[in-house]
């Protein structure tokens, strides 16, 4: 793995929350600029360091995921779709 993510955390919440994310704290710049899974219903951040408090604060929130672990779910039925491939 990069070092270039050594640092980076992700975190998965519901849309419904999205917004609580202050995005000034995180790597995503808007509600415009999040991912979500293909039903709509979930969406991530990432960020450097120590988990921000208005991720900390979402109650639907993830475990916080390392590169590896948040590319095996991105690229996982429930984030990407046959025709993504």
């Amino acid at each position: 793995m990069s070092d270039r993510f050594s640092n980076r955390k992700w975190v998965i919440f519901d849309t419904s929350e999205t917004g609580s994310i202050d995005f000034s704290q995180v790597l995503e710049t808007s509600v415009s600029t999040l991912s979500l899974n293909l039903s709509g219903s979930q969406t991530f951040v990432k960020y450097e360091g120590s988990q921000p408090s208005s991720v900390s604060s979402l109650s639907s929130k993830s475990q916080e995921y390392a590169h590896s672990e948040i590319l095996n779910i991105l690229t996982g039925s429930a984030w990407m779709s046959d025709e993504d491939e």
